[in-house]
């Protein structure tokens, strides 16, 4: 091959011939900083069978691997159009930066989207638009056996633990939160001092690791968990059944990133990976999730309790459902995370091929709810790439009651889409435990961009629901919600959709696209 005789002749005849000629001309012998080297590079190379074009390319083949090593940010900053980047576009990235830095976050000269694209989502403008009252951007979290209601806001951050994000970042989160008067869910990491040392309203996750709430073996210490659940700042409690980027997949924190105060937290051994189990230990089945769901709201004193799943076989839903109705125990709130949600480490198959789409799962919950009677008493909480006023009319349209978002959070804290979260070395310092990179972001600034950034998108929000003619978030409806099929047409999610009437699912009138999961749910297990 022609690279290997260009090595062999340079090592082999030129270096030879150069240090000859440096006894007659001395200064030849600078250029014996560059053939050594690369005679043994080259014979390294050509002697290991790691790499295949190594050996085949001695020397000249690293320039591949460092081309392909800075590839991602080439992609980025010079390939990829404002539509096409993943897993958010820049036009969305510079939204969120541009709302979240009090600038200027109108638009230029038209869409830059497709609107022909099959899968386009659009609403229908009303030219009677109306006011939408502030207090629309707010709703009761708490059923009929909560004691503690509490008053959420649409938009909370959604779950990320303190090991997946750095210090810095969880405490610019939470003020942020405490700033706007919304909620930050902890992530099933545990309830850090991170998490409280701002004082903004908490949702405590509860995952099947049971971090901060364990005992020394993994099982749940109801002692550990009341202690802490009774805190002011808990407003709710959120048990952790599956999440869309690893469904039916525990929790992954590399090791790199368990370190002393990380282990201590979560009652863990220091510098080993933290895989939580894929399934809770606490209890068995739907019957057990709902008493596990009371035993809690108990030792909580009284405060909202929910789920969080993403949706897998449609059956065990209904399950829950079941379960409902036979113990007679309602959670508070049911979040739904789609299959599109993010994750600091997932194994890829499961993040790409796991898990239903948030839209058609809120519909699915929503149409399962309503068909056993329910739906009134259970908020539905719904999260999964959520980051503007237009994403949030869209979930409530198909069933939501609030949103969470997490990674335009973390656009919001400083986060630039390096893909980097499950290696400790997030150029942002917002996804490591790296102490130095972590310091980069600087708290008191970065909660200034979460608040405004949350309160920019409630007031989209508000403008956009008032501009479709409705003043009320209850008035939407899967109707108002348009997608283009590939048919070259448009038709409304009510079209694409069968809608449950109340009760359907208790009757012998069971559609039959439902009928046969239905059937095969059971109120004893999964």
């Amino acid at each position: 091959m022609i690279v290997r005789r260009l090595y062999y002749f340079l090592s082999y005849v030129c270096l030879p011939l150069t240090v000859l000629l440096g006894f007659f001309w001395p200064p030849a012998h600078w250029l014996l900083v560059i053939l050594i080297p690369y005679a043994v590079i080259g014979l390294y190379d050509m002697l290991t069978t790691k790499h295949n074009v190594l050996n085949n390319y001695p020397v000249l083949g690293h320039f591949r691997y460092m081309l392909e090593f800075v590839s991602p940010e080439i992609r980025q900053y010079f390939v990829e159009t404002n539509e096409s980047g993943r897993p958010y576009n820049r036009i969305i990235r510079s939204l969120v930066y541009s709302r979240a830095k009090g600038q200027v976050d109108t638009q230029a000269f038209g869409t830059q989207y497709d609107i022909q694209t099959v899968g386009y989502h659009r609403a229908n403008h009303s030219l009677a638009p109306k006011h939408v009252e502030e207090s629309e951007e707010r709703v009761v979290l708490g059923g009929p056996q909560c004691t503690k209601p509490y008053n959420a806001s649409r938009l909370n951050v959604s779950a990320m633990s303190f090991g997946a994000l750095s210090a810095n970042a969880i405490r610019a989160l939470n003020g942020g939160a405490k700033d706007g008067d919304f909620a930050h869910n902890t992530g099933e990491g545990g309830l850090s001092p991170h998490h409280l040392a701002e004082g903004g309203d908490i949702i405590w996750q509860i995952g099947t690791g049971y971090f901060g709430c364990r005992t020394p073996e993994g099982e749940f210490d109801k002692d550990l968990f009341a202690e802490k659940a009774q805190k002011d700042v808990v407003k709710a409690i959120e048990i952790k059944l599956s999440q869309g980027a690893k469904p039916s997949h525990g929790g992954v924190l590399p090791a790199a990133k368990v370190d002393e105060e990380i282990a201590e937290i979560r009652g863990v051994p220091e510098h080993q990976d933290v895989i939580s189990p894929p399934v809770h230990s606490a209890f068995d089945g739907p019957t057990g999730l709902m008493h596990f769901v009371q035993h809690l709201r108990e030792m909580s004193g009284g405060k909202p309790i929910g789920f969080k799943l993403c949706i897998g076989r449609p059956s065990e839903f209904m399950a829950i459902c079941k379960a409902m109705l036979e113990t007679g125990i309602l959670p508070d709130f049911i979040t739904i995370d789609g299959a599109e949600g993010g994750t600091g480490a997932a194994p890829v198959e499961f993040t790409n091929r796991l898990g239903m789409p948030l839209n058609e799962a809120l519909i699915f919950v929503n149409n399962c709810l309503r068909g056993v009677g329910l739906r009134d008493d259970i908020r539905i909480i719904c999260s999964g790439k959520v980051a503007t006023g237009y994403d949030m009319v869209e979930k409530f349209a198909l069933g939501a009651d609030m949103c969470n978002a997490a990674r335009a959070m973390m656009f919001a804290v400083g986060c630039i889409q390096a893909l980097h979260c499950n290696t400790n070395r997030c150029p942002s310092g917002v996804a490591t435990q790296d102490p130095i990179r972590g310091r980069a972001v600087n708290v008191p600034q970065k909660r200034k961009r979460v608040h405004r950034y949350h309160d920019a998108t409630l007031e989209s929000f508000r403008e956009l629901l008032g501009a479709m003619g409705k003043d009320k978030v209850s008035e939407l409806n899967p109707g108002d919600i348009r997608r283009r099929l590939a048919d070259e047409r448009e038709r409304s999610y009510a079209d694409l959709y069968t809608f449950l009437g109340e009760g359907v699912l208790l009757t012998d009138q069971i559609p039959d696209e439902f009928a046969t999961d239905w059937k095969l749910a059971s109120a004893d297990h999964f």
